[in-house]
């Protein structure tokens, strides 16, 4: 039975999309089949994963007609990743979905008719039309919160948004986890919002911890996922932990 896991954070630069590729190319190469779904204008997980910005179908044309999810799907490099991608255009959907029947549904009307072990979607950072329907969609959302001051800040009003969106449209979406992300272990603040973290949210928090780490800054430049650009660096080794702990979870 297909899962889908919104990758979700209002704020920008906390490691959404990096979290998106290298969790859904983990579990491609375990052998589960994989769709990545790029929901973000900025279309970094289309470039991050080796394609251009140029592809003939995209999410948008998915979100305005469910059929076109056939088309829209491109098999990577990657054995068993496949991914929708996105184009900048995708900044005009939520203006053009506000008129759209059931526009909240969209995207979950259109993974009705796919068949994947996994789908791992992209939000933009914005709690906008095109989040809600990625938590529409989703059997549970993955929170990556940035080891920084204002995390807590930016981590409330999301969970707002999922309890919401569980009261008006979607009763069963789960929230997954938090993963800690950019983690610095030469500095006290980093240590201070684990702290908090595990304080607001004791059985919610991954034990993985995504390191601030050079290789894992430089794989999306070549189109590759870290465990395939240097599987011994520090960030590969924590989003395997991380994958880890997702089945072990997923499992229960």
């Amino acid at each position: 039975m297909q899962r889908v896991i919104a990758i979700a954070n209002q704020k920008g630069g906390v490691g959404k999309t990096t979290t998106a590729i290298n969790v859904g190319a983990l579990l491609a190469k375990s052998g589960k089949t994989v769709l990545l779904i790029d929901l973000d204008p900025q279309a970094n997980m289309t470039s991050g994963i080796g394609l251009n910005k140029n592809n003939q179908k995209t999410i948008q044309d998915v979100l305005f007609n469910a059929d076109e999810i056939r088309h829209a799907i491109i098999e990577t490099e990657f054995d068993n990743l496949s991914i929708v991608p996105a184009r900048p255009e995708l900044a005009t959907a939520e203006v053009d979905l506000v008129n759209e029947l059931a526009r909240e549904q969209r995207l979950k009307q259109a993974l009705a008719k796919t068949e994947f072990d996994y789908v791992l979607i992209d939000c933009p950072p914005a709690l906008g039309l095109l989040t809600i329907n990625a938590l529409t969609a989703a059997d549970d959302v993955l929170i990556p919160v940035q080891a920084e001051y204002f995390a807590m800040e930016g981590l409330g009003q999301l969970l707002h948004t999922v309890q919401r969106i569980r009261q008006a449209l979607n009763p069963q979406l789960n929230l997954l986890g938090v993963l800690l992300t950019m983690y610095d272990t030469r500095t006290t603040l980093s240590e201070q919002v684990k702290d908090e973290l595990m304080q607001h949210l004791p059985d919610k928090v991954f034990n993985a911890i995504i390191p601030r780490n050079v290789r894992l800054a430089e794989a999306p430049s070549h189109g590759k996922p870290v465990h395939e650009h240097d599987r011994w660096s520090k960030g590969a080794k924590a989003y395997k932990q991380l994958v880890k702990e997702i089945e072990k979870t997923l499992k229960k």
